[in-house]
């Protein structure tokens, strides 16, 4: 059994993004298209050989589908695969916000601390369409460098202070926020504000500029049959904490063997959508991260911080029912970050979805 990890000296020099978003931002145009012009480029379905075939005769010999950058999974709609990534700020408050809808359908969810021990979603969606999706929250400084590496996604929310949506607005993204598209939005009578603001990925797709970009991939996946890294240990239950107080929601996710997935609870409840579907991804990273005092605080006086996410860090990756330890590195705002496992090398996941936890220093625990 692995024992709880603990930050190692870094390598790269940490940098907020709040501190560097000024300068990164006033170089980026709001919108980038690839200049290779792949992601208008529809995949060839058959390719012909006429080696080996009898009297010279041609054989067609199918070409493997291109794959979708973020899942891994084959993408049989090429209009799909070059549509750009959305990501929805969904709200994840325990008494509040729960159940919620869309998060078993985002390709990847990342969940960070926005006050206190209080958690938010950014899931962000590309082969897959949801309606509704929310309750859509307020964003945070830490979303801009979620969302920079994703070559100028669209980016829902519902608001911050005004610094924070500021900066949001100067980021490298396209702002779908409520502000921007009230259109595309609706409150809900049977749910209690604020987490009653709704959308569905369909209108909020409906506002992409031509030629907005796919994303680029966020990480790599495994083929079929290819092992796992060296000193993949096997782990069956894992809990995350971002603290303690009356809004913290720990985590936990339950290896289920049968169907290849980490199944999720919260705060001692499967945690569900409102279709009665637990959350259960094929992977799940847990980043661990140094927060920040932003010097704001939310209206309960709670301090809000921000996720130093440029740099370096410990990282434990579940995958197969086995936890791998490594390294997360982000050498700048606009940089993938990198998952390596011990030797250096990109750490393997399985295709499918994945669950992303910005966990504190120590804030995870091997418990099966």
């Amino acid at each position: 059994m692995p024992a709880l990890a603990r930050p190692l000296p870094s390598v790269l020099v940490p940098v907020t993004v709040f501190t560097a978003i000024a300068v990164f931002c006033a170089g980026v145009a709001t919108v980038v298209a690839r200049s290779d012009g792949s992601g208008d480029r529809e995949p060839a379905a058959a390719s012909t050989s006429t080696g080996g075939a009898p009297d010279g005769a041609t054989t067609t010999v199918p070409r493997p589908l291109p794959v979708f950058p973020l899942t891994g999974l084959p993408a049989a709609d090429p209009a799909v695969a070059a549509r750009p990534a959305l990501v929805v700020k969904i709200d994840n408050a325990e008494g509040l916000a729960r159940p919620q809808m869309g998060l078993n359908q985002a390709d990847v969810v990342v969940e960070e601390t926005v006050e206190g021990s209080v958690t938010r979603l950014a899931a962000i969606f590309h082969s897959t369409d949801v309606d509704p999706v929310g309750p859509v929250r307020s964003a945070r400084t830490t979303d801009i460098a979620l969302a920079t590496p994703l070559d100028n996604p669209l980016f829902a929310w519902s608001g911050a202070n005004a610094d924070f949506a500021a900066a949001i607005r100067a980021a490298a993204l396209i702002d779908v926020g409520v502000d921007a598209a009230p259109g595309s939005y609706m409150r809900r009578g049977d749910r209690r504000a604020p987490a009653n603001l709704y959308s569905s990925t369909s209108s909020l797709y409906a506002m992409a500029p031509p030629g907005a970009p796919p994303p680029p991939p966020l990480f790599l996946f495994r083929p079929d049959g290819a092992p796992l890294a060296a000193g993949a240990t096997p782990v069956g239950a894992l809990n995350v904490n971002y603290g303690a107080g009356p809004g913290s929601a720990p985590v936990d996710y339950l290896w289920d063997a049968a169907a290849g997935v980490y199944a999720r609870s919260q705060r001692g409840t499967a945690h569900v959508d409102e279709a009665g579907v637990q959350v259960a991804p094929q992977n799940v990273v847990v980043q661990f991260v140094d927060y920040v005092d932003t010097g704001y605080v939310d209206v309960s006086g709670s301090a809000v911080p921000e996720a130093n996410l440029v740099g370096e860090g410990p990282v434990w990756v579940l995958t197969a029912g086995h936890l791998i330890e490594g390294r997360w590195a982000k050498p700048t705002l606009e940089a993938v970050t990198q998952y390596l496992d011990a030797s250096g090398s990109p750490i393997g996941l399985t295709p499918g979805r994945t669950w992303v936890a910005l966990a504190p220093p120590g804030g995870a625990t091997v418990t099966g």
